[in-house]
This record gives C-alpha cells, sequence and structure tokens, in this order.
C-alpha cells in the first residue's frame, strides 16, 4: 500500500520506520550517511516530513489511540459520524464556563494556548488533537459538541504567532477534506496574523499551498462554522472558513480584530505622508492607529457589511455552536454538476 493514500498513519518509536530507499541505497547514490531512524524514523516523519499523523512510545499506547480515532468516525461515507449520549444542560453556565473570558490576553502581542479554549468548548474537555507535532502553528483534531463528533481547525498562537505557513496549509487542508468526505461538521477558530513571510516560503510556493486551503474549504459541504477569537488579518483570514469560502455561521467574539492587517502596518502604509508632515509624528501616529482600530477594525463593522453573522461574548460560545449545529443538521448543499475539481496539488 502506500503510505500517500492513507488517511490516517500511525507509528511507534524505535520499531517503525518509513522511506523510499533505505539509507545504504541512499548512501551509495548520494554519498549521505543516515540511520534508519534519521533517514525515516517515527520523529523524523511525525515532526518533520508530516508523513506520520500519530507517534507512540509503545504499540499499547499506539492501540489506545487507533480505538479513539475509530470512536470519533462513521463505517463509511454513507454514515453520520457516531453520537454519544451527553446529558450537559448547556443553558446552564458555570464559573468554568466563564473562565474561557479571561484566555486572551489583553495585550494583542502576546501569545495564549488555543487548547484552553477548546477544551472548555468541547465535551469533558475532550480535544483528540492530530498531526501535533507537525506545523504546531495549526492544531486539527476531533472533538464532540453534545455528544456528536466535530472536526476542529484552530490557529495556535503559541507556535510562530498562528501564521499560516506552507505545512500548516497542507496538514490544514488534508484534515478538511477528510472531514467533509465522512459528512463530519468542521468548526474553526481563527486567530491569524497572516501568512508567514519570506523568500524561502515563496520560493516553495506558499500561494500553490495556501490555495489548497481554500479549496478545502470551499468545496467542503458539511456544516462550517467559524469563531475568530482574536486577530482575523488580510488573506489569512478570508481562508479560514469566511463568508467568503461559504462559511455558514461566522461568530467573533467583542475585541476581536477584521482587517487587511494590523492597524500599525497599515497606518504606516496608508498615512505615511500625513505623519511624515506632521509637527509631532509620534503623536500623529499613534492617533492614527486608534482611529484605525476604533473605526475599521473592530467585528461590530464586519458584523453590519454582514461578513459576521453574530458578535458574541465568549462564554457564549459553546452555546452558539451547540444551536449553530443543530440547525444545520440537515445541511444539503449541491455543488455545480462536473467530473471534480482541480485542487492545486
Amino acid at each position: 500500500y502506500s503510505p500517500a493514500l492513507t488517511d490516517f498513519i500511525f507509528m511507534t518509536e524505535d520499531i517503525s520506520q518509513m522511506y523510499i530507499t533505505g539509507p545504504k541505497v541512499v548512501q551509495a547514490v548520494t554519498g549521505e550517511i543516515s540511520s534508519l531512524e534519521e533517514l525515516g524514523g517515527t520523529s523524523v516523519h511525525s515532526s518533520k516530513s508530516g508523513v506520520a499523523h500519530f507517534s507512540s512510545n509503545t504499540e499499547s499506547d499506539c492501540f489506545k489511540k487507533v480505538r479513539k480515532l475509530l470512536s470519533f468516525l462513521p463505517a463509511n461515507n454513507m454514515e453520520e459520524p457516531p453520537q454519544q449520549s451527553f446529558s450537559e444542560d448547556f443553558s446552564v453556565l458555570t464559573d468554568v464556563d466563564y473562565q474561557i473570558d479571561q484566555i486572551i490576553p489583553d495585550n494583542p502581542s502576546e501569545p495564549y494556548d488555543m487548547n484552553e479554549i477548546l477544551q472548555r468548548i468541547l465535551d469533558n474537555r475532550d480535544f483528540f488533537e492530530i498531526h501535533s507535532d507537525f506545523a504546531t502553528n495549526i492544531l486539527v483534531g476531533f472533538g464532540r459538541i453534545n455528544g456528536s463528533t466535530v472536526g476542529i481547525v484552530a490557529q495556535q498562537p503559541m507556535s510562530l504567532a498562528g501564521v499560516i505557513d506552507i505545512d500548516a496549509s497542507v496538514k490544514a487542508a488534508r484534515f478538511i477534506r477528510f472531514c467533509d468526505s465522512f459528512n463530519i461538521p468542521i468548526i474553526t477558530f481563527v486567530d491569524v496574523p497572516g501568512f508567514l513571510p519570506g523568500i524561502e516560503q515563496e520560493h516553495s510556493g506558499i500561494i500553490r499551498h495556501g490555495a489548497k486551503l481554500i479549496f478545502a474549504y470551499a468545496e467542503a459541504t458539511v456544516p462550517k462554522i467559524c469563531v475568530i477569537t482574536r486577530k482575523a488579518y488580510g488573506g489569512a483570514y478570508i481562508v479560514m472558513s469566511s463568508k467568503g469560502l461559504s462559511g455558514d455561521m461566522n461568530f467573533a467574539w467583542p475585541h476581536s480584530e477584521i482587517a487587511v492587517m494590523g492597524a500599525e502596518g497599515a497606518v504606516d502604509i496608508i498615512y505615511n505622508r500625513e505623519i511624515s508632515n506632521s509637527d509631532d509624528p509620534d503623536q500623529k501616529r499613534s492617533e492614527l492607529i486608534s482611529n484605525y482600530q476604533n473605526e475599521l477594525m473592530n467585528p461590530y463593522i464586519a458584523a453590519k457589511q454582514g461578513f459576521i453573522d453574530e458578535v458574541i461574548y465568549p462564554y457564549e460560545t459553546r452555546i452558539k455552536i451547540s444551536n449553530s449545529l443543530a440547525m444545520l443538521k440537515n445541511k444539503r448543499d449541491q455543488s455545480p454538476p462536473k467530473k471534480h475539481g482541480n485542487i492545486p496539488l
């Protein structure tokens, strides 16, 4: 079989290796010397190549992960994901629910752990992460809302500030395609300052690989719910399940920022001449940044223009997602007749 055609690959430390050609052939052809582990061991494929989705220290742990993964999935694409019994009353908010309001730092440049948000929204605080060691600036995995399986795609501000790079694009796109294949709703949590800039990214095809993420969201016909927790800038915001990509329900937290770019960068470009000609450039720049943030970046403006369905408090997120899933349960989205789309491979 081909690992490239396998949806999920599990590897166990010290006993699992994968490679197209072994170390001896590599040495004979290229002169490069490596061990079995260095060439295609578990750590290599789970963190560098992205070929392996799960790594385990023991076979027993590996089998436990396999069983847990299967608990989220239907037997085939004609079935709905399995439903587990869950009796929690979503209308009764506890202190734990309100704690989510305190997770986002006041300083917009300060990172936070997106896992803390996911754990307060998903049933039993259980987020089953996939590809946890690869492209750590984006999180993908499974959880449940009110007993139903959902797929999660979320930025991770703790890693590269949550920017989208080539690896993150491919990782998220493949997961979205899988969820759409097996009728699993996709919930997206957005805190993205943009695509990762740089010569290496451009030369490696960030445009081509980023398009895979756009294509995956645009083609997905399952329910798509998006929550903007803090930053949503430029093309990276559009890519992340925005209304432009047929997002069904799009929410934003009150202090989120939706714009082409951050206020500082935008002001420096738009008002460069005005700042330069000012008697006090620093003061003028500060005023313009404040005005830009208040008048152009807040989510209420985006909501007024129809890009956001509702601005919600963080503690309402779980309830809003649950209600949205119930509303979209019987969603049927028909794509235009065609043999298949031409995904940017």
